[in-house]
């Protein structure tokens, strides 16, 4: 968003889409920004919106990468906003944020922003509406106490159709494509959380650069999202990551992972053009992911 000089005239530029096997360049670039990105994240990202992963490129080389995915419904969504280093300062960023966000006109759209560029941000018309927080850790050693009323099994073995109607009430719009390939991730565990044989919650542990990353951790309540949570870490051992909504919008989300000796890693705005869309803010502990919502 900093890149406000203009590009010479006399450099070729465009702005493209990219094809399902170039999402490793978002994959690299993102590691090079030290976000440990997920390994296998990025078919899941593409197939969301197959046109909706963009790169800038001068004289045929790329050097930005934006994603804007048009979910139904009219809502969308911005990530995988980089700009290489060595051509920062040159207006190639703010060029593809202009035709990214155009394909995005008419939505509500999203976004995940560090928090030194929420003025710029505002600048294109997005008003924040909460923080997410990465809380990061070993949680695996803490005891894992099942309530009689629940049972935990693996999310494949929950009808996918319960799975999307729960996803459904915690995210914004329906992202069925997205969500069948982010719960058969490799190397990842998904579990679902039973009461009464109904589902009330479920969690996706998936593998990053460094350890695992949790998202989403939806639940019924913070005892189901505890069960769940260190469900998954106990699954795949090791340090584990998570990004949840601040006390503002989610009392216990914080508390749970505070109270795990889970610590804070850094925060971003969650932001919107049109305001936080409707959705059950009290079942979300853990969001999907900072590029897509």
């Amino acid at each position: 968003m900093n890149d406000s000089s203009p590009c010479q005239a006399n450099e070729p530029f465009r702005v493209r889409s990219i094809a399902r096997d170039e999402m490793r360049l978002f994959f690299e670039w993102a590691n090079g920004e030290g976000w440990n990105p997920g390994r296998f994240d990025g078919p899941c990202f593409y197939d969301a919106d197959p046109g909706g992963m963009l790169v800038a490129e001068l004289q045929g080389e790329p050097v930005a990468s934006i994603s804007c995915v048009r979910y139904p419904d009219d809502f969308g969504f911005v990530g995988h906003y980089i700009v290489r280093p060595e051509f920062r300062g040159r207006g190639l960023g703010l060029r593809l944020w202009t035709a990214g966000l155009a394909r995005l006109a008419g939505c509500n759209v999203g976004l995940d922003g560090v928090l030194d560029q929420v003025a710029n941000y505002e600048r294109s018309g997005f008003r924040t509406s909460h923080h997410h927080v990465r809380y990061g850790g070993s949680v695996g050693g803490a005891p894992l106490v099942i309530p009689p009323a629940l049972k935990l099994v693996p999310l494949d073995a929950v009808p996918f159709a319960d799975v999307l109607a729960y996803d459904r009430d915690c995210f914004p719009v329906d992202r069925a494509v997205f969500l069948r390939g982010w719960i058969a991730q490799p190397e990842s565990v998904a579990l679902g959380a039973l009461r009464g044989g109904a589902l009330a919650g479920f969690g996706i542990a998936r593998a990053a650069v460094t350890g695992h990353k949790i998202g989403p951790l939806f639940a019924d309540d913070v005892q189901v999202a505890e069960v769940l949570l260190l469900g998954l870490a106990k699954e795949v051992g090791g340090p584990v990551v998570i990004d949840v909504p601040d006390t503002s919008v989610q009392a216990y989300a914080e508390p749970l992972v505070q109270g795990l000796g889970m610590t804070e890693v850094f925060r971003c705005a969650r932001m919107y053009t049109r305001g936080r869309p409707a959705m059950a803010d009290h079942k979300v502990f853990g969001n999907t992911s900072l590029e897509l919502g």
